[in-house]
């Protein structure tokens, strides 16, 4: 896909642990660790809120689009 998450930049920034965020957020760390690694097809703008909140950053901040990058979207999306 060419969305790219760089989730895990601003974690860093912010010296913010998977844990920690996933906790101030409300969900699971194995869900959030897949959020940060990139291995999901979308995440809920109230979750995106919430962790753009947490971390005080935009959602730009954490979510970059690459053209060009494997864009797997099909007719039907």
């Amino acid at each position: 896909m060419g969305i790219v998450v760089t989730l895990d930049v601003m974690m860093a920034r912010r010296k913010m642990p998977l844990g920690v965020l996933a906790d101030r957020v409300g969900i699971s760390v194995p869900n959030l660790s897949l959020l940060k690694t990139g291995k999901v097809k979308g995440v809920r703008f109230q979750t995106l809120a919430a962790i753009c909140r947490e971390l005080d950053c935009q959602p730009g901040d954490i979510l970059e689009y690459v053209p060009g990058e494997a864009d797997d979207l099909d007719e039907t999306d």
